[in-house]
This record gives C-alpha cells, structure tokens and sequence, in this order.
C-alpha cells in the first residue's frame, strides 16, 4: 500500500531530516547563490598537533541543530525570540562542506579561500564549521574589506612555526595580523599556560588586544570591544575551548577557568549590537571525545544559532 504524504506537515523531530545546519535548504552550488547567510563546513583537522577528530565536528554539529525548530530561539527574560524570520524566509543556506585533500593543506585551504571569495562576491555572509582553528587565516585573507577580527579563545594560536608549516591551529592569528584589510586584532578569554610569554608578548607588542579572563569579567561584554569603532565591519572566531573545560569535554584543548555560556552569549550580544559582523566561524569540537548525547556539539550548536539570531535581530 502506497501513504501519500503530500499536504501532511512534518514533525521534523531532531532525529529525522537531512542535516543541514538548521534545517535550512541545501545548495550544492555558488553560482546562483540567494541568502544573506551560507553555512560551510570545514572537516579538516591536519593542522591539530595533539589528537585528531574535529574533522567531524561540523557533521556533529549540524546533527544536533535539527534539536531547534522552525519557532526559533527564545530569550525568556526580554520575550523575544530569533531566527524564526531567517529561517521561514530561506533567507539562510547550507552549502556543504569544502573538498578536503588529505595531506595537501595548500590546496585545500586554498579551495577554502576561494569558495569564501565566492560566497562574498554573491553578497552573502559567510558561517564556517570547523574543523580545527587552521581555517581562519584562510577565511580572512579572502576577505576584499577592511575587518576588524574578534577571536574568541582560550589559547592566543600566535605561535611561530617552523619554514613550510603554515597551516597549523596554533599560528593562525599571527599569520592574519599582518594582512593589509585586518585593522584590528582582539584575542578574549586568553588563559591557557601553555602559551609561552614571549608569544604573549609578541602578540602584544604587534598590536593586539588581549583580554585574559580578569580581564573580560572586569571590562565586561561591551569593554573588552570598546576600542573598536561603533559600526565597524568585524570577523569573529570562535574556539569551542573559550569556555570553560568542564563544559567541553568534546573539546581536546580545553582549559579551566573559563566563561559560562552566559557570559560568551552577553560578549557575543554585545558584538552584534555594537559591530557589523561580516562573517564567523565555530571550531574545535571533536564528537570522538564527547559524552553522553553529545554536550559539546550541541554547546557549539547553540553557540552558533544564538550568535546568527543576535546578528539577525530578534523577530
């Protein structure tokens, strides 16, 4: 017997659908591209130098956004709610993952940075799943406007490599810094350790703005961003290890001492209110490390979906 299913509304609980991040519609090409808003995966983890498996981050991830609906995200405390119009108007698209080429990082960072020139040339703003935190300097150098760039991480990844390592998750904002359109760098929630003082020094003394964790609870959300013009195009990375270790055990480079998730959605609120943000990425979970049902993952699902519906405004 054949159930004709046309005409009857979906339930769509989390555990069903294709998982485009969102639920949003799926477009497997640029060239027609119509949205103010394409999410890309980025499943690359070779520039991780401890354990791999964040290369399945932006699959986990996106699994574990099927958990909000098409009613949005609610904000009890103001009433209102986000991402209801952005979603319902297809106003947001899924384009896949980019074409990783094993042991080739120049490649395929640089189809990375081609496809972000793309996805900018159609006037649409880029959100990128990692993977690890190689992918921003790829992402920025694409970039044909001024930026003020935003990082979001326990670790300042301003490491200096040996000739011929370029693409590792720890040197990414040194390598960013110097280019032309990056006006600014500001590293908040820096904390780890393991960072030497002289690379703290170093990122210092060529102009960043970092905010170690006393730093930000004593500035708050908008003092940490306050040196940055009101109105400014900004870039913003976000490293899934920014919180706190207990809240990320999905997370290989977790660190103690970190921010709640009120705390980053309040920096991340102030950034959208204060700044235009031209793009973002989302990095580090790794799904093979993770507990129960998946705590990390859907920490970055949200972290995600509450950062594009502050951008979009609520409904």
């Amino acid at each position: 017997m054949t159930i004709d299913m046309r005409g009857v509304d979906r339930v769509n609980r989390g555990y069903t659908g294709i998982p485009t991040f969102l639920r949003a519609d799926y477009a497997p090409g640029l060239d027609a591209l119509e949205a103010e808003v394409a999410v890309l995966g980025v499943p690359f983890d070779e520039g991780s130098p401890f354990m791999p498996g964040s290369r399945f981050g932006p699959r986990s991830v996106r699994e574990h956004s099927l958990r909000f609906g098409p009613a949005g995200i609610s904000d009890f405390d103001t009433g209102q709610t986000y991402l209801r119009k952005l979603l319902a108007g297809r106003r947001i698209v899924d384009v896949g993952d980019i074409d990783v080429h094993p042991s080739h990082p120049e490649r395929t960072m640089g189809l990375l940075t081609e496809t972000i020139h793309r996805i900018r040339g159609a006037g649409t703003m880029p959100v990128i799943l990692g993977g690890d935190h190689t992918l921003t300097y790829p992402v920025v150098r694409a970039y044909d406007e001024s930026v003020h760039v935003i990082q979001l991480d326990a670790h300042l990844d301003y490491s200096e490599e040996p000739e011929g390592m370029t693409y590792t998750n720890g040197q990414s904002f040194r390598l960013l810094h110097p280019l032309d359109h990056v006006e600014s760098l500001t590293q908040i929630g820096i904390r780890s350790p393991r960072d030497k003082m002289e690379t703290f020094e170093q990122a210092r003394d060529n102009g960043s703005h970092i905010a170690t964790m006393p730093a930000w609870r004593e500035k708050g959300p908008e003092g940490v961003i306050a040196h940055i013009p009101e109105g400014a195009a900004c870039y913003v990375s976000i490293d899934v290890d920014v919180y706190d270790m207990a809240l990320v055990p999905g997370c290989v480079s977790g660190e103690p001492g970190g921010p709640s998730y009120d705390e980053v959605r309040e920096t991340l609120k102030a950034i959208a209110g204060r700044l235009r943000v031209t793009g973002f990425d989302f990095v580090e979970v790794n799904p093979l490390l993770d507990v129960g049902t998946g705590a990390t993952s859907y920490l970055g699902a949200l972290t995600v979906a509450t950062f594009l519906g502050l951008i979009a405004g609520p409904d």
